[in-house]
């Protein structure tokens, strides 16, 4: 039978992490197919300055789950035992509004974390993810990371850093809710996609990744109808241009102009 253990990890006064292994510490994952897992960690600020024996280490207890396309990967409020790294693919991460449609807060791709909540307070999952294309993501299950942080405190400092990032991000999420009209948002959200997946075109610059109308609407907590009104506006205006379900923007300039005004 596994013996309880509580280990006290460093956390603010008055707060204390707690560990309770539900069974014995298993590497799953095979040392042949570690290098593109390395990798990928090594590329996410907590763990760049890991050498490749201290990923190696954590990489040992980590599993690869696949997902096709609108599977769901986690359900809000199911429990919440570890964390999960996007390697292939896109995560959608979502939950209901008031009015119970539902409401996206961030895609994910490779590279990126979710999870990281659960992973310290073991509580429930905060949020929904589906899996937007074919994806595989890596999971590194609580009970093992846990351990792991204690050998290795600055990546514990990095993981607060991280929850403050996207603390910061959900903050400035329900600002834009409350203060801007939804053409200052639709312009905003379109400028941050150009800026990280746009791609330069004769006809301007293209966003690259595929995002419906439908779940444009669902990340600025708005209708399809609403969303497909303004960018028929612009479009007549010259500022983008929409066809085959991707968006181009012809003049960036224009858009930030709806932000300053709004």
């Amino acid at each position: 039978m596994p013996v309880s253990v509580e280990l006290e990890l460093a956390a603010p006064a008055g707060c204390r992490l707690t560990w309770h292994p539900q069974e014995p510490l298993v590497p799953s994952m095979p040392t042949a197919g570690l290098d593109l897992k390395r990798d990928l960690l090594q590329g996410h600020f907590l763990f760049r300055e890991f050498t490749p024996a201290e990923l190696d280490e954590l990489l040992a207890y980590a599993r690869i789950e696949r997902f096709r396309a609108h599977a769901t990967v986690l359900l809000k409020g199911s429990p919440g035992t570890g964390m999960m790294a996007v390697i292939k693919g896109q995560i959608r991460i979502s939950g209901p509004g008031a009015d119970g449609r539902e409401v996206i807060f961030s895609t994910l791709g490779p590279g990126d974390i979710f999870g990281e909540v659960a992973l310290l307070d073991g509580g429930e999952r905060s949020a929904d993810a589906t899996a937007v294309t074919d994806s595989e993501v890596l999971v590194i299950e609580r009970r093992n990371f846990l351990p792991f942080l204690e050998r290795h405190p600055p990546v514990a400092t990095k993981l607060l850093i991280a929850l403050c990032a996207k603390l910061r991000r959900t903050t400035e999420q329900v600002e834009d809710l409350a203060l801007l009209d939804l053409p200052a948002r639709l312009a905003k959200r379109l400028v941050g996609l150009a800026r990280s997946h746009g791609r330069q075109t004769k006809q301007g610059l293209l966003i690259e990744t595929k995002l419906s109308q439908g779940e444009l609407a669902k990340s600025l907590a708005t209708s399809r109808e609403s969303v497909n009104k303004q960018l028929a506006r612009w479009q007549r205006d010259g500022i983008l241009r929409v066809a085959d379900g991707s968006i181009t923007l012809i003049d960036r300039e224009a858009l930030r102009e709806v932000l300053e005004q709004d």
